[in-house]
């Protein structure tokens, strides 16, 4: 508020934030850069580096993006750290404002590019904490092409209906870990894109939402493979899918392996564990089949009740197959029967308790 910034939630403090940030980014010693509480209007912001040292920057207000969608512009982001090496963000809280994006893109109309909440493009040894984005145009939070990074207790929400509000997108990133989330979102709850690896996640909730999902992969043909990836302690509560990968049915460089999903309980999911290879959400298809190649995927205790009678679906690619895929410990069930599966090219290992029947041959 030193530098101009208004806590009415009306007055445009765009310009107090950048210039508290190239004074924080200029500091020789650690700098803190602190919003008090209060409501901040906030037009698309940039918070470039690279920094002379470390910036913590604590929010204890609500950022709030203009009512009228236009005012982002078309940069396809709201509020963007780029090219720094140590930052801290805590306690931040977002509202989008993404109704009005959102009955925009419903309607047909031409809508500018959709805003991404909060996104941090080529950030090294950051920590996100205590986050709270509510109504995101679309993707709530981004890591893009960042190295250490640690996420924990945030909560990301929009209407299950909102498009593309996905909760997390991680992509070519590595060395990220997700600790304690809350994800209510109208897509993906957690989406992973090519050039992800060693990706950790756990203590996740998810619901509404379209899943954790690896993917979708292979819409390149060259495209970086996502690889050492967990997911534990997850709990799924009325999503369309559980845990996801999907890849388009066409030519691919990229590939998906040393994954585990472990731990999780399914609560009337529909797709509870799925692998589709044939991804194609519009109905221009190319009717090829997947180059991306998947394999050593562990599905380990994973329990509860599916929304359909199908629980397990595994489609994997015809000329490049599903491999080392291991079942153990498995229990669905569909209004209190056991739930079925499905396979096609895949093959892999099935051990300890297993409903319903595992389809996956050795």
């Amino acid at each position: 508020m030193k530098y101009g910034a208004k806590a009415d939630g009306i007055t445009d403090s765009t310009q107090a934030f950048l210039k508290t940030w190239a004074a924080a980014c200029s500091s020789r010693q650690t700098a803190f850069m602190y919003v008090p509480k209060g409501r901040f209007l906030l037009k698309a912001a940039v918070f470039r580096g690279p920094c002379k040292s470390r910036v913590l920057v604590q929010i204890d207000g609500t950022l709030i993006a203009p009512t009228d969608y236009r005012a982002l512009g078309n940069s396809g982001y709201w509020i963007l750290f780029i090219k720094i090496n140590g930052l801290g963000v805590y306690g931040a809280k977002l509202d989008a404002k993404g109704a009005g994006f959102w009955a925009c893109r419903k309607s047909g109309k031409s809508c500018p590019v959709a805003a991404r909440s909060i996104t941090f493009n080529w950030v090294n040894n950051l920590v996100i904490s205590d986050l709270v984005s509510i109504n995101s145009q679309e993707t709530h939070l981004v890591i893009n092409s960042c190295k250490n990074v640690v996420v924990r207790n945030v909560k990301l929400s929009a209407p299950a209906d909102s498009p593309n509000t996905d909760g997390i997108h991680v992509q070519g990133s590595t060395w990220v870990t997700i600790t304690g989330a809350t994800l209510m979102t109208g897509d993906d709850c957690v989406s992973i894109g090519p050039g992800t690896k060693h990706l950790h996640m756990n203590k996740i909730m998810c619901g509404p939402g379209h899943g954790v999902s690896i993917g979708s992969l292979g819409k390149d043909v060259k495209e970086a493979g996502v690889q050492d990836v967990t997911l534990t302690n997850a709990v799924f509560s009325g999503s369309d899918n559980g845990v996801r990968i999907k890849t388009w049915a066409r030519a691919s460089t990229g590939f998906v392996t040393n994954i585990l999903f472990q731990n999780i309980v399914m609560r009337n999911v529909k797709n509870p564990v799925i692998i589709d290879q044939n991804y194609c959400p519009s109905k221009n298809c190319p009717n090829q089949s997947s180059g991306v190649k998947i394999s050593q995927v562990t599905y380990k205790n994973i329990q509860g009740t599916s929304a359909t009678a199908e629980a397990v679906t595994f489609d994997c690619s015809p000329s490049n197959p599903c491999r080392r895929i291991k079942l153990q410990d498995i229990k669905l069930t569909y209004l209190n029967k056991v739930a079925t599966s499905s396979c096609n090219n895949i093959d892999g290992t099935s051990t300890g308790v297993l409903m319903p029947q595992s389809c996956v041959r050795s």
